[in-house]
């Protein structure tokens, strides 16, 4: 909840307005005006949820229906360390959204306590790590371009699979593409709301009188997290 509560003046003063500039005149006080906001982004959350909950209902279907092409083409996402499979790009990336999420948290937490230069410092740490999070995929789907690992009608690797005919293979990376990339997007997104953040934080915007945006920003940031905390074992580490 927002730590500022104001009164505002009878028969629609604005004296509420001219102790808080951000404060909005079609709310009573700013703290419903943040519990309002953050109703809102909650919602709009669901629907992310909701969206990528569809495509996790299709893929698992369609493994059920290629069960062993599912298996044997999550196998293209590991690299061979010491002679093993490791999903090396996909557990490296998921700890650096761990740690941005982290870093997140920091940054609401210097936003509550009128932390001006930590607060640029978390955003601008969270923009890099989700910067190295998309650099990291630019280079395994590179790598993927590069085998004939694509989706749909253009997969080219059918030389090389035990099943042939089939179309199990081209349906996995179907899939793959699909969902990370949609991932890949959301963070592009992220990364143009914290710098977005970090803009209004250099002007002095924010303050523990005001925080909002930073917050809701957070909020997004951490389904943005959560859906690769899902999107990680559904890819590499199916068995």
């Amino acid at each position: 909840m927002s730590t500022t509560s104001t009164e505002v003046q009878p028969h629609g003063g604005h004296g509420d307005h001219e102790h808080n500039p951000y404060h909005q005149h079609h709310f009573a006080t700013m703290e419903q005006q943040f519990d309002t906001s953050k109703l809102g982004m909650w919602l709009f959350l669901v629907t992310e949820i909701l969206l990528f909950g569809g495509l996790f209902v299709g893929f698992g279907l369609m493994q059920q229906r290629y069960p062993r092409e599912f298996i044997e083409a999550h196998e293209h996402l590991k690299q061979v360390i010491s002679g093993k499979l490791f999903p090396l790009y996909g557990a490296f990336n998921t700890i650096v959204l761990l740690v941005s999420s982290w870093t997140m948290v920091m940054g609401v937490n210097a936003a509550q306590t009128d932390q001006r230069k930590k607060l640029i410092r978390y955003l601008v740490i969270t923009i890099l790590l989700a910067c190295v999070f998309l650099g990291v995929k630019y280079v395994e789907y590179e790598h993927k371009f590069h085998d004939g690992l694509l989706p749909g009608i253009f997969y080219k690797h059918q030389a090389e699979d035990i099943i042939k005919g089939t179309h199990g293979y081209a349906t996995f990376f179907s899939f793959y593409f699909m969902m990370t990339g949609l991932h890949g997007i959301h963070v592009l997104v992220g990364i143009g709301l914290l710098g977005w953040l970090v803009v209004r934080a250099k002007r002095g915007d924010f303050t523990s009188a005001y925080y909002t945006p930073v917050d809701l920003v957070g909020l997004y940031w951490h389904i943005v997290d959560m859906i690769w905390i899902y999107l990680f074992p559904l890819y590499y580490l199916i068995s």
